[in-house]
C-alpha cells in the first residue's frame, strides 16, 4: 500500500493517474490506473481519497516499494511525500461490508478503512487496517483473485505490464481511467482511442480446461487471436478482438469457453 501525502497530494495525483482525484470526495475511492506515456498499464489499484491532504494506493500486485520508487522521480518541488505503508494490512472478507457502500468508504481515521468492493452478486469487503503476524490463507487468496477476475480485474504480472491500453483491460467497466481530464501519462492515446473508437480488443472471461500462464497464446479455427493477461485456476482473462465468430476457443491447444463478466463494480 502506497501513500501520497502533503498539500500538493491530490494535484499530484491527478498528473500522474487516469482518474480525476480532485472531483472525489474525501472518504470515498474509486478504481484507478498508472500508465506509461504510450499509454500502456503499469498498475491497477483502488484509490482511496483519505482527506484534502492523503490518498491511498491499494495495489493487489506489483512492487509497491518499486512503485513509490519510480513515483518520486516526479515530484519535483511539490510539497508531497510517496511513502510505503508497511504499518498497514489488507484484508478481505466475502459479504456485504458493514457500514461501506459503492465508492464511500466506511472510515475511522486513516488507519481503519472498509470498501466495498463487491457486486450483488458476489459481495465482497475490504479492510485496511494495522498489521499483524497473522499469516494468510492461501485458498481464500485463490478464491478472491478469481472473483477479480470474474469482475474483469485484471491482474497483472511482471510480463502483462506495459503491454495493454486501458481500453484493451476493460477499465472503462470499472471506472478506471477517464477520457475528460488531462495532464496524466498516456492522456492523448487514451482519449485519442476512445473518442476515434478505434478499440478491436477488450477483456473476456475464459474458463480453462487445463493449465496456462500469462502470455499463453488463445487460438480459435487453428490460427491465433489474442492472448491470456492473467489467470486465477481455471479462470483466466484474455485480450480478444471484440469481433469474432462463435467457433470454439483454445489456450494452447487446451479447449476454453467464454463466460460472462460479472457487472457491479464500477466506482
Amino acid at each position: 500500500m502506497l501513500a501520497v501525502s502533503g498539500p500538493d497530494a491530490l494535484a499530484f495525483a491527478q498528473a500522474q493517474f487516469s482518474s480525476d482525484v480532485l472531483a472525489m470526495a474525501d472518504g470515498h475511492w474509486h478504481w484507478s490506473s498508472w500508465l506509461t506515456a504510450k499509454g500502456r498499464t503499469l498498475a491497477v489499484f483502488q484509490l482511496v481519497r483519505v482527506g484534502p491532504e492523503q490518498i491511498l494506493l491499494v495495489l493487489a500486485d506489483g512492487d509497491a516499494d518499486a512503485i513509490a520508487t519510480q513515483l518520486q522521480r516526479f515530484v519535483f518541488r511539490r510539497k508531497v511525500k510517496v511513502s510505503l505503508r508497511d504499518d498497514l494490512q489488507v484484508r478481505g472478507r466475502f459479504g456485504a461490508p458493514i457500514c461501506a457502500e459503492r465508492a464511500r468508504a466506511a472510515m475511522e481515521g486513516s488507519d481503519l478503512i472498509e470498501l466495498d468492493v463487491g457486486s450483488p452478486t458476489l459481495p465482497r469487503s475490504l479492510y485496511l487496517g494495522p498489521a499483524s503476524a497473522t499469516p494468510g490463507d492461501p485458498e481464500f487468496v485463490a478464491r478472491w483473485r478469481q472473483a477479480d477476475l470474474r469482475h474483469g480485474v485484471p491482474r497483472l504480472v511482471t510480463s502483462q505490464r506495459e503491454q495493454w491500453t486501458p481500453q484493451q483491460l476493460g477499465l472503462d467497466r470499472l471506472g478506471g481511467y477517464s477520457v475528460k481530464k488531462g495532464c496524466y501519462p498516456g492522456q492523448e492515446i487514451v482519449a485519442r482511442t476512445h473518442f476515434l473508437g478505434k478499440a478491436k480488443r477488450a477483456l473476456q472471461l475464459l474458463q480453462l480446461s487445463a493449465p496456462a500462464e500469462p502470455g499463453a497464446s488463445v487460438q480459435q479455427d487453428a490460427a491465433a487471436l489474442g492472448t491470456v493477461v492473467c489467470v486465477a485456476g481455471d479462470l483466466a482473462l484474455a485480450v480478444l478482438p471484440l469481433d469474432t465468430s462463435d467457433a470454439p476457443l483454445s489456450v494452447d491447444g487446451e479447449p476454453a469457453q467464454r463466460l460472462p463478466l460479472l457487472d457491479g463494480l464500477a466506482r
